[in-house]
């Protein structure tokens, strides 16, 4: 939940609702014994689930160790593993790895060739690379992170990159090392660590993550529709009222699998054909339609 509002949009503030428990349980139960909390562009959560899973004996089984997703200059996503101290958002890539190099962290490319906020041909500059990302829906973007990475000698890793409960454990990483901080960073270092398991996301879940998002920022949106588009703000209340009273509505999942649709041209023409990497980069309805309907 420490990722809401430190993911960089005003207007869609809130990104994840997992709380500890749910992290915790979850990472026993698929036998995970370490575990990296990597919030959006904060530290915060990560010394407070700490304090929580010390309350909680039966937690016992599982450490935690401190990391953050950093969203850097041109919107790209560097993971960064056992850090210390807060990396700030918004320098260039490489003043973020040198930071991340500063505290001993291991850097890795988190799903670098998705379309709206992947680093692309800048991951051989990481540690390791995401060459599995469970939320790369299109599947275009894995493929080629993953031959990306065989090609370049890059160092594996999946994510399960979890905003809700049931993914969390959907890709594991086997790490041959102690469970200490400085062991397993060496290991990351070394090239020891293999993937386990990976998955993808189903539609439901996405579409569980879309209600989450939508409904959490539903005021923050309605102010952003009411200062720049006042004519359809009613229009606009209605239809976000009704999705949030109704997400199960056949409408909703048929907009939703257009979008994934949509989403799957874009990945190919960008990931297969050479357009544009940076076209889908706000996230634009508009550009998203145009790009995956040009020939």
């Amino acid at each position: 939940m420490y990722s809401n509002f430190h993911n960089g949009s005003n207007r869609v503030p809130f990104d994840c609702g997992v709380s500890f428990a749910e992290q915790l349980d979850r990472a026993c139960g698929h036998g995970v014994n370490a575990l990296f909390v990597t919030n959006h562009n904060t530290m915060d959560g990560y010394r407070q689930i700490i304090e929580f899973k010390n309350n909680h004996k039966k937690y016992d089984s599982v450490k935690i160790y401190p990391a953050e997703e950093i969203t850097i200059a041109d919107g790209g996503h560097v993971l960064a593993y056992g850090i210390t101290e807060e990396i700030e958002s918004g320098m260039s890539l490489e003043d973020t790895l040198d930071k991340i190099k500063k505290q001993n962290g291991v850097s890795c490319a988190a799903h670098p060739f998705a379309v709206s906020n992947g680093i692309r041909e800048k991951a051989v500059h990481c540690d390791m690379i995401e060459s599995f990302n469970s939320n790369n829906f299109d599947r275009i973007s894995n493929l080629v992170a993953n031959q990306f990475a065989t090609d370049n000698h890059l160092v594996k890793v999946a994510g399960s990159d979890s905003h809700i409960p049931s993914t969390l454990a959907r890709c594991t990483n086997e790490i041959e090392s102690e469970n200490n901080l400085d062991s397993i960073l060496e290991s990351m270092r070394s090239g020891n660590i293999n993937i386990e398991r990976s998955g993808y996301v189903t539609k439901d879940e996405l579409y569980e993550h879309a209600h989450y998002v939508l409904s959490s920022s539903k005021e923050s949106i309605l102010r952003d529709a009411l200062r720049h588009y006042p004519r359809f703000y009613k229009t606009a209340k209605w239809t976000l009222n009704y999705y949030v009273s109704n997400p199960h509505n056949p409408l909703w999942h048929a907009l939703g699998a257009l979008g994934l649709y949509l989403t799957r041209r874009v990945s190919e023409k960008v990931n297969l054909r050479g357009h544009d990497p940076h076209v889908f980069q706000k996230r634009s309805w508009r550009t998203l339609i145009a790009t995956s309907l040009a020939p």
